[in-house]
């Protein structure tokens, strides 16, 4: 599980059935203290997160589980909207 901020949207005409519904993000991966942590990746909307938002995700064969049709081509997805992460003695 990754942890991320939501930095956009992907709006699409047409993708394969299986994601038919199903909300795309664009997901900035953050390290444990809230910075940057690679580029962006795309993620599949399961919990209605939004612009400027910290997440959780998953990538791999598991990002499609949480979605309605758990056959899709799905690479990463948003598991979690996080309210705090908390590092040591300090809260971010």
């Amino acid at each position: 599980m990754n942890l991320g901020r939501v930095i956009g949207t992907v709006i699409s005409s047409r993708k394969v059935e299986s994601l038919d519904g199903v909300k795309l993000l664009i997901v900035q991966p953050l390290d444990e203290n809230l910075k940057d942590s690679g580029g962006p990746v795309v993620a599949c909307d399961s919990q209605q997160a939004g612009p400027g938002q910290v997440v959780t995700f998953i990538g791999g064969r598991e990002a499609s589980l949480p979605l309605p049709n758990p056959f899709n081509p799905s690479d990463a997805t948003v598991t979690s909207i996080v309210d705090e992460v908390s590092v040591g003695n300090s809260k971010q």
